[in-house]
């Protein structure tokens, strides 16, 4: 144990004492994923993402799989979160864009869509309804709008994502249209398979809507809202869901920089607590969270980030399936609301190179993990990182 704190130290030491100018950009939406950092080939570009980490879990588990996460989820080992190759090809009426990716990321995240299917980050196709607007309609699998994180770790202030983004769709399949508003106001209406499906087992369609503004150049507020019907033969007990998020980013490449995400779900289900079986007498129960992250920046090469953030999920809406491989186990329920802190170290090694340090702190009232068989309270987990882009 001493040897690897001995190690991060080492590295902190190194780092504190490099410095070297960057780039400052616009403010953009790091909720999601079609961002463009790649090379032009013509009317093609092509880019490249390696996300490699070293995750320490002070509990161990057994597994070796990080409880509550699917971002960096496996520990005690150095992996690949995710790595994925980036082609899109745009005129002025068609686009198109093919990402298939790789990692411990698209294990953990994509473990329920079928065969190839479960390498798609993104592969959409899209046309420009209109001659003089900016109005698309997009088809294929996309990133999601749903809070401040995406899969994508580079865009965002702290390595490690917040319970909030481990808990919405990372990505969603069916249709997209969209339209500016104003000039700083853009409109998204999407119709999809359902709430992070590709492959759809209850054949019913859902609807989501997204309104992003960006203020001004150092201001962006984007708000989301989800509707569907979650039943299927695989659970029939489920039924509709709605969904709101809002979430703020604030001055993102100031000396001080700020982003927050609330949201809130409801779902209806017709056997909470094992106390209802008529699939027809549905109760709805809600689940939240609530989260702020900020970044002070030392240099235009090193900088701080720090979390704090809660989520409840009183009926296990979002939490069902951990506590479920829990009982398998025989062991205690787990947890059905999380808090944690963490602060991240972020250290800019070149335009296209980031390394990073975090801890992070969860707790609970409930037990919520296991070492060597019995409940805790907390967790701490150490993260190492280096992020490569072209």
């Amino acid at each position: 144990m001493k040897q690897k704190r001995v190690f991060f130290l080492l590295v902190l030491f190194v780092i504190l004492f490099r410095s070297e100018p960057t780039l400052a950009q616009g403010i953009q939406n790091s909720g999601m994923t079609d961002r463009e950092d790649s090379t032009e080939l013509g009317k093609v570009k092509i880019g490249g993402y390696i996300d490699t980490y070293y995750a320490y879990d002070f509990n161990q588990p057994k597994d070796g799989n990080r409880p509550y996460a699917v971002s960096s989820s496996r520990t005690q080992e150095i992996n690949i979160n995710l790595a994925y190759l980036d082609i899109r090809y745009q005129t002025n009426h068609i686009r198109a864009r093919l990402a298939p990716g790789f990692g411990t990321y698209v294990n953990a995240n994509y473990a329920s869509e079928p065969s190839t299917l479960k390498n798609m980050i993104e592969a959409y196709g899209g046309v420009k309804l209109s001659t003089t607007k900016n109005i698309w309609l997009d088809a294929g699998v996309m990133g999601s709008p749903f809070t401040n994180e995406s899969a994508i770790s580079k865009d965002h202030l702290m390595y490690s994502r917040s319970l909030a983004a481990e808990y919405v769709p990372y990505y969603l399949s069916g249709l997209r249209l969209t339209a500016p508003l104003t000039k700083r106001l853009n409109a998204y209406i999407y119709l999809v398979n359902g709430w992070q499906r590709i492959n759809n087992p209850n054949q019913k369609l859902s609807i989501a809507t997204q309104i992003e503004h960006k203020v001004s150049d150092k201001i962006l507020i984007n708000w989301n809202v989800f509707y569907g019907n979650e039943s299927s033969k695989i659970d029939s007990n489920y039924g509709k869901r709605f969904f709101t998020d809002v979430y703020a980013i604030i001055n993102p490449n100031g000396k001080l920089s700020f982003t927050s995400c609330v949201y809130m779900g409801m779902q209806q289900h017709a056997n909470f607590n094992g106390l209802l079986n008529n699939s027809s007498n549905k109760q709805t129960t809600n689940w939240y969270q609530g989260n702020i992250i900020a970044r002070y920046s030392i240099n235009k090469k090193l900088s701080l980030s720090g979390r704090v953030e809660f989520f409840s999920d009183p009926n296990l809406v979002m939490l069902r399936n951990e506590n479920t491989a829990r009982a398998t186990l025989g062991l205690p329920k787990g947890t059905t609301q999380l808090n944690s802190y963490g602060f991240c170290l972020n250290f800019k090694l070149s335009q296209n190179a980031l390394f990073r340090l975090e801890h992070r702190h969860y707790m609970s009232d409930d037990p919520f993990v296991s070492t060597n068989g019995l409940p805790v309270h907390t967790e701490d987990v150490l993260f190492g990182n280096l992020t490569v882009w072209f």
